[in-house]
């Protein structure tokens, strides 16, 4: 299915006057959890299994059952997970459900089954080739890009499981496991033993390490920033907004994540949450919005981390309601091309001020995953809105993390973010409208800020 401009707006009138409930949410009782029992996901490879006081994943594929996530219930429909919220809805009937993770963005649909699958009752042996039976299988089954990818997942299989066999060591698995997915090139794909981890992405990006991310703020303050009238620091230093120096009445606003707003490495998706919203109104207030000519935001350092807060910022710069993205999953475990019918995700203005001029967004190979849905998220603003820079990475789905017999564990995409026009940017990233260097050794040995300097003067203004 294929999310036109017309049906993405027939789409945002039924949010709207649904309450933006989805179709699986509409009940006659909202309040009541669904029956407690057992629901398969669509898409996802996943089981759940409800009981008086959790919240029970499986993750599943033909040749496997293993236990995943449990939630604890905490009210009606609710459970509570690493911090984060989920809330289970009942459907149009007591067939059917939904569940949906705060920090994330859409539903996933639930129907009910009868029971567990019968692999959910067999342990698995924890040998080094069930375990790649396992990880081939997770990828088979549920990841969408090995087409565009040009990779032949069987054809890997064939080449790397003759070299498994009883006696092959936790750290060759581990080598072989990372040489079947290297070829991908996909960010969202690791291979993880404990603090052992592998990953990579596309071909002449950075990921945007902790250096990384301090090297350019350090630049940015001592090139960019000099003079500002006013520039502070939020959320754990993860965002930093200045008023610029000059007659463009300009703010700068970076984003270097959507997620580690507190100290506290336990700190809930609610009280960061809270602690963004305190950054927020101290940065767009009444009367900054008045003043404020143009704005550039800048996610070219940005990890990544909560879609949901993407959008809430997102809602602070629009008077208008509209639709970011439509999200989908894959949902054929023998064909790739088959997928959940795409939900339409909307902005909606907050109830706070908002800044709704032009804006200047600045991205890089080094805007990964958030940072890309965030940005995909204003490309439909209304107003004007202009990207400068490099592509994104090209990673917007939520990982999949699958656990294998041995302990060790994979994580993989199985979902796309579409436009109005049903395109995708997995692979390829978010192409800017101007494209200029980011943060080049070049760059950063002229003292130059090409993607900077390119969004001042899109935004009519200039250095003071």
């Amino acid at each position: 299915m294929r999310i036109t401009t017309a049906s993405t707006a027939a789409a945002l009138t039924l949010l709207l006057t649904a309450g933006l409930a989805s179709p699986a949410a509409a009940s006659r009782d909202p309040g009541r959890p669904p029956a407690d029992g057992f629901w398969r996901m669509d898409g996802y490879g996943t089981v759940v299994a409800l009981t008086p006081g959790t919240y029970q994943e499986y993750q599943t594929t033909a040749v496997s059952c293993l236990k995943g996530d449990t939630a604890r219930r905490t009210g009606p429909g609710t459970y509570a997970v690493n911090g984060d919220v989920l809330t289970v809805k009942p459907g149009k009937d007591a067939s059917h459900a939904s569940v949906a993770t705060a920090s994330s963005a859409g539903h996933k649909r639930l129907h009910r089954i009868a029971s567990l699958p019968a692999d959910c009752a067999r342990p698995l042996p924890k040998d080094p080739l069930t375990s790649f039976d396992v990880f081939w299988q997770s990828f088979e089954e549920n990841y969408p890009f090995f087409a565009a990818k040009g990779v032949d997942w069987r054809a890997v299989r064939a080449e790397y499981r003759p070299r498994v066999h009883a006696d092959t060591t936790r750290g060759e698995l581990f080598d072989i496991f990372s040489a079947m997915v290297r070829p991908l090139h996909d960010a969202h794909v690791v291979v993880q033993d404990g603090d052992h981890m592998f990953g990579t992405g596309r071909p002449g990006t950075q990921p945007p390490s902790p250096e990384l991310d301090a090297r350019t703020k350090k630049f940015i303050e001592q090139h960019d920033l000099p003079g500002a009238t006013y520039h502070r620091d939020f959320a754990n230093g993860r965002i930093t907004y200045a008023d610029l120096r000059g007659d463009g009445h300009l703010g700068y606003l970076r984003i270097s994540g959507f997620g580690g707003y507190l100290p506290q490495e336990n700190a809930t998706y609610a009280s960061q949450l809270a602690e963004l919203d305190r950054a927020l109104n101290t940065i767009l207030t009444s009367k900054r919005v008045g003043w404020l000519h143009g704005l550039i935001i800048d996610v070219r350092i940005n990890g990544g981390g909560s879609d949901a807060m993407g959008l809430h910022i997102a809602s602070r710069l629009t008077d208008t309601p509209y639709i970011a993205y439509a999200k989908r999953a894959r949902n054929d475990p023998r064909n790739p091309a088959h997928h959940t019918t795409p939900e339409p995700i909307p902005v909606l203005p907050a109830h706070s001020p908002r800044y709704t001029g032009p804006i200047a967004i600045l991205t890089g190979g080094s805007t990964v995953s958030a940072g890309e849905t965030f940005t995909q998220a204003l490309m439909n603003r209304p107003g004007r809105t202009i990207r400068i820079g490099q592509p994104t990475q090209g990673v917007f789905s939520d990982t999949l993390t699958r656990r294998l017999p041995n302990g060790m564990a994979a994580w993989l995409p199985n979902e796309e973010f579409l436009t109005d026009s049903g395109r995708t940017f997995d692979g390829t990233g978010i192409p800017p409208e101007v494209r200029v260097p980011v943060f080049t050794e070049e760059e950063f040995g002229e003292g130059r800020d090409s993607g900077f300097l390119g969004a001042v003067g899109a935004l009519g203004g200039h250095r003071g």
